[in-house]
């Protein structure tokens, strides 16, 4: 049975989708069976591995507003051996609006990749960055949530809300929820201010952030561009190297959890 890890962030610019796709790749390149489920209607992760959301016919959307079976939609990534996607497109910022009135709106997403968890070993959901309706959505599908923070000023912000939108979460609509971990981004060792936030954030929250920091890397914001995760981008770059190891304490925690 896969595990469901949605990546989310309602504050932009933190990393989020970048972390979703290069952990999706780093766990495939593990040989992981990877899902990667692109659930911002700007189709970011769509567009970095590869694919052009203005030829995708059929996306998530099509699976929570029109019930599409996902199973139908998943596209194979053309570089990367192991991992999948289920695209996103522009259409999804319509779907709030047209699920309101929905029973069991909140369920969608996770009736829609039911049928998959069968078959992957990770689904690794890039979320949209608001605490909207397809948000609430990802997180009620997930069995975890991975939560980037950049080390910057405002690094806390938001931080909170999400918390505690997590927590409504947990008591009303997905009891199973847990927090995967918190995880430092754009980290620059030249600054003060980087080495600050990381203290906080460890302080804070403990045994909650993850041991492997994502540091600030050309690679990591060239690679989408060429449509391609940073491991193919450039194996060697700080950026790849931090990203595989984020998949192997990820996956390494979830093989002491299940041998427990």
């Amino acid at each position: 049975m896969g595990k469901i890890i949605a990546v989310a962030n309602q504050k932009g610019g933190v990393g989020k989708t970048t972390t979703a796709i290069n952990l999706a790749a780093s766990l495939a390149a593990l040989e992981y069976k990877t899902l990667l489920v692109d659930a911002d209607p700007q189709a970011n992760a769509t567009s970095g591995l590869g694919f052009d959301p203005a030829t995708i016919t059929s996306s998530i959307y099509e699976c929570m507003v029109e019930d599409v079976k996902a199973e139908d939609i998943v596209l194979q990534s053309p570089s990367i051996e192991f991992l999948d996607l289920i695209p996103s497109h522009i259409d999804l910022v319509g779907a709030e609006v047209e699920m309101i009135n929905m029973p069991n709106r909140e369920e969608k997403m996770r009736e829609a990749l039911s049928g998959l968890k069968q078959k992957y070993d990770y689904i690794i959901i890039d979320c949209s960055p608001s605490l909207g309706l397809i948000t609430v959505n990802s997180l009620t599908a997930a069995d975890s949530v991975v939560i980037p923070v950049q080390c910057e000023y405002f690094a806390l912000e938001g931080l909170g809300k999400l918390l505690n939108t997590i927590k409504i979460i947990q008591s009303r609509l997905n009891t199973e929820l847990a927090i995967e971990g918190i995880l430092l981004t754009m980290y620059d060792v030249r600054l003060r201010l980087s080495n600050q936030v990381v203290e906080e954030v460890k302080t804070h929250f403990q045994q909650m952030v993850f041991d492997t920091i994502i540091p600030r890397n050309v690679k990591l914001s060239e690679s989408p561009s060429f449509g391609i995760p940073a491991l193919l981008h450039d194996a060697e770059s700080k950026g790849a190297l931090s990203y595989l190891n984020l998949a192997r304490e990820i996956a390494e925690k979830n093989s002491v959890a299940l041998a427990k």
